[in-house]
């Protein structure tokens, strides 16, 4: 009886706040608030080899993404599979990021240090979505580490997710950020979708996956072992995609710790 009262007691008790991985900086630069808009070159600060090219420059797209050779105002993922036919692309959230609504964050970007390596990170901090709504905000990151203790060329790619709220804009048959053609994430050589020159996560295109609550939702889930991570090794020019695992929601976590703790004292009763 003492379990089952204490199991019924545990669901009364808030959930633990659990930081998402959005790391800070990265702000050096903040592009103004804008619909569709994209940057000029800006260096990485290192090369990175590509899928065979090597770039010592990125464009930062509002919409998401970042892309190589030029910039890219694409507002309606395609899909970043075999039908994408835009330029070379890294992409944490493809969908239509609007920051002209009076409460959205603005896109940053800059050079730093992350994970002891010589860095460059764009985010996109609370963003709203196309036409400039803010009832929901997304809040997500893409960084690019020096990898060239490794290799020339080398580098690795983190995807940072702290919250997920809204997929589409409604200019892609959206409303309220839900529905529609929703976001693609993943990244993309841009050469023809040769076999090996790309990579689209679970539950891209398909709406209410990727946001909080949904089966793929990115803040939930993982590669790397935190909760909203996701690392990409591109070695070579060829980019190693590791599994991505499920993670329990930390009410259920709670949960499960306090039936243990009620079984173990079950135990020691009986054993009296």
């Amino acid at each position: 009886m003492r379990l089952y009262t204490l199991l019924a007691a545990s669901l009364l008790v808030a959930a633990p706040v659990f930081a998402g991985p959005v790391a800070p900086g990265f702000n050096s630069s903040t592009f103004s608030a804008n619909d569709d808009g994209a940057t000029g070159a800006v260096s990485l600060g290192f090369n990175v080899n590509f899928f065979g090219t090597t770039y010592s420059d990125t464009y930062v797209g509002n919409n998401g993404f970042l892309t190589f050779t030029a910039g890219q105002g694409s507002y309606t993922p395609t899909g970043l599979g075999g039908g994408y036919a835009g330029l070379p692309i890294i992409a944490p959230f493809f969908a239509d990021v609007d920051t002209r609504g009076a409460g959205s964050g603005l896109t940053s970007y800059g050079t730093g240090t992350y994970a002891g390596r010589t860095a460059f990170g764009a985010t996109w901090p609370g963003v709203g979505y196309f036409g400039a709504r803010v009832d929901k905000l997304n809040t997500f990151q893409v960084i690019l580490t020096d990898r060239s203790d490794v290799g020339t060329g080398d580098f690795d790619i983190y995807f940072n997710y702290d919250s997920i709220q809204w997929e589409t804009g409604d200019a892609s048959s959206g409303t309220d950020g839900l529905g529609g053609i929703s976001a693609s994430v993943g990244f993309n050589a841009g050469n023809g979708n040769a076999p090996g020159t790309y990579y689209e996560f679970p539950g891209s295109l398909v709406n209410g996956a990727l946001i909080n609550g949904g089966p793929n939702a990115l803040a939930a889930n993982t590669n790397t072992g935190v909760t909203g991570q996701y690392l990409f090794t591109v070695r070579g020019g060829a980019v190693v995609v590791p599994p991505i695992n499920n993670v329990p929601e930390p009410a259920g976590l709670a949960l499960f710790g306090v039936a243990l703790a009620g079984l173990a004292l079950q135990r020691r009763r009986a054993n009296r």
